[in-house]
């Protein structure tokens, strides 16, 4: 299973299991070790026999986005120099993975935390969680956070969540699409816990084939969106920095 050291664990269960992200300190902010993890201990769920896998934040709250202090570091941590590869690298394990992404939206989702939210094939959202793709008031770009919402959604719903920068409620997301259920804030893990058993007790090997028939690419390899996305077509200078949060 993964690493707990780096900042994820995976739980195997009956036919499912649970990849955490376990920062809770940092509000299980975004570092290099923390994506490594989470792609060993997807690997290793599915190895297990996880039909589904149930994505989470330890401590309440889902991902607060890149560790602003991890990235600045001086000197630099070794891992900084290949995150842009790890990280699309992970986003690319999550499309091409065969197990169902259940994905508890618990609090909030910003930034890289809302591509990984966004990426769950089914995500159950409390009614005070919020979703906030951030980068372009940072004057950065976003490139999994619209590879997702190029693979998911319209253009007209990609600009809301990404031009706009503005957080979008759970009400919303489940308008749009892109939640499958919205429930009470304290009961976000327990039915995200009840969905991914219930998928797990399907028979035969169904889910996975509905699932892949769908990611099947119909004109070359879908999956490449994550690297082609990765460097923006306009050069942008600017650095991450803290987004306020309500």
């Amino acid at each position: 299973m993964a690493d707990e050291s780096a900042g994820a664990r995976a739980i195997q269960h009956d036919g499912w299991g649970e990849l955490v992200l376990d920062r809770p300190a940092r509000r299980n902010a975004i570092t290099g070790p923390m994506v490594a993890a989470l792609r060993a201990g997807l690997a290793s769920l599915t190895e297990a026999g996880s039909r589904v896998v149930l994505l989470r934040g330890e401590g309440g709250a889902f991902c607060s986005g890149l560790d602003l202090d991890a990235f600045g570091a001086d000197p630099a941590p070794a891992w900084r120099a290949s995150f842009q590869e790890t990280w699309s690298g992970w986003h690319r394990d999550l499309y091409l993975s065969r197990a169902v992404i259940v994905g508890a939206l618990e609090r909030f989702a910003i930034n890289g935390g809302a591509s990984m939210a966004i990426a769950c094939d089914l995500l159950v959202a409390g009614e005070g969680a919020t979703i906030l793709v951030g980068e372009a008031a940072q004057g950065m770009y976003a490139p999994m956070n619209t590879a997702w919402l190029r693979l998911k959604t319209t253009e007209a719903i990609a600009a809301q969540l990404t031009l706009a920068a503005r957080r979008i409620p759970a009400a919303d997301l489940l308008r749009l699409g892109l939640a499958y259920e919205v429930v009470a804030d304290d009961k976000v893990l327990e039915r995200a816990r009840e969905v991914a058993a219930m998928l797990a007790g399907y028979p035969g090997q169904g889910l996975a084939a509905i699932k892949e028939a769908m990611r099947r690419p119909l004109h070359g390899p879908a999956d490449g969106i994550f690297e082609q996305l990765r460097t923006p077509a306009v050069a942008t200078s600017a650095a991450p920095r803290r987004v306020e949060r309500a």
